[in-house]
């Protein structure tokens, strides 16, 4: 080999040493610091990351790449392009997108267990719970159920005078037949002591449904160990009645007419005379079974025989001279 041959071949073996020594290593993708590289690099001169971001903006590419820059970001819990690295292709093209795309790269701390890339955030889940909703009045609207066997009178007495037995059947039958249900024969549940009348005897044996459709007992037997409830001994169209229970509006009015034991049976001498009278004493129930205060002490909570009323005056104590209505037997 000749001496220029020789010479030749160490000058270009000098020149690849030279070229290598010339180019230094890629910074690591984005992670938690910053790495910046001074020379020229096939990756972007600098990158950067924090929380699952990356970006990197460029040194100049070698001789074997023109110049170009890549950059992108991509954050847990938004949208945006994931960060890439250059390609060493001509021309310095941006970095392929990531996972970002559909809502940035899984950054560090959703390995941790934070939210995943693409969920927007938001506050937390809803514990799934409704306010409750409470049936509304059947007369905003609504004929009552047709199971309606049941109900408060709607109408009050200021006395105790309710036209005997005869009177009071026809005031169910009437505010029966105003929402519908006038062609079952209705009967007031009252005792009488000439003759002598059980209240129980007057109404079918169930079950009982009251004008939302509720069931209030299943018979006879079950319905009289019964405490009074605001929410099933309802009136005709679906209200409560006036009583001790939550929000209740007033004047108190839950005193119910009935003349009875918490058997049915009749409390002798507390009708107002077979219910003819404005003198002497009644025996009442509590619609919502409740006393003074809420009170459920047992004294209060029958819903058919509570304490005596006047039968000058149904008011006092809590009444209005209203009554319980049942379909016949």
């Amino acid at each position: 080999m000749t001496p220029q041959r020789i010479s030749t071949l160490a000058c270009l073996s000098f020149l690849a040493v030279a070229a290598c020594s010339s180019s230094s290593p890629a910074p690591a993708a984005g992670g938690a610091g910053t790495t910046t590289d001074s020379g020229n690099a096939n990756v972007g001169g600098s990158g950067s990351g924090s929380g699952g971001s990356a970006s990197g903006s460029g040194g100049s590419m070698d001789s074997a790449v023109s110049a170009g820059s890549s950059s992108g970001t991509g954050s847990s819990g938004s949208s945006g392009s994931g960060g890439g690295t250059a390609s060493s292709s001509s021309g310095g093209s941006s970095g392929p997108t990531g996972a970002g795309d559909a809502g940035g790269a899984t950054s560090a701390s959703d390995a941790a267990g934070g939210p995943q890339g693409g969920d927007a955030g938001g506050g937390a889940p809803s514990d799934g719970m409704a306010a409750p909703i409470e049936a509304g009045p059947v007369g905003d609207g609504g004929a009552p159920s047709p199971l309606m066997n049941f109900f408060v009178s709607s109408d009050t007495s200021m006395t105790g005078n309710l036209g005997g037995l005869t009177g009071a059947d026809a005031r169910c039958q009437r505010l029966a037949t105003a929402v519908g249900h006038g062609d079952k024969t209705w009967r007031a549940y009252l005792s009488a002591d000439s003759p002598v009348t059980n209240a129980r005897d007057r109404i079918g044996n169930g079950p009982y449904y009251n004008s939302l459709g509720l069931m209030v007992a299943a018979d006879n037997n079950a319905l009289h160990p019964h405490s009074g409830d605001p929410s099933l001994f309802i009136d005709e169209h679906g209200h409560r009645i006036n009583g001790q229970w939550t929000g209740s509006p007033a004047p108190l009015e839950h005193d119910i007419l009935t003349g009875s034991t918490t058997l049915g049976m009749l409390d002798v001498g507390f009708t107002c005379t077979n219910w003819t009278a404005t003198t002497g004493n009644s025996f009442v129930g509590h619609a919502d079974g409740l006393g003074p205060g809420m009170s459920m002490a047992a004294m209060y909570t029958p819903w058919n025989s509570s304490h005596t009323g006047q039968c000058a005056n149904t008011a006092p104590g809590g009444g209005a001279g209203r009554i319980y209505c049942f379909v016949g037997p």
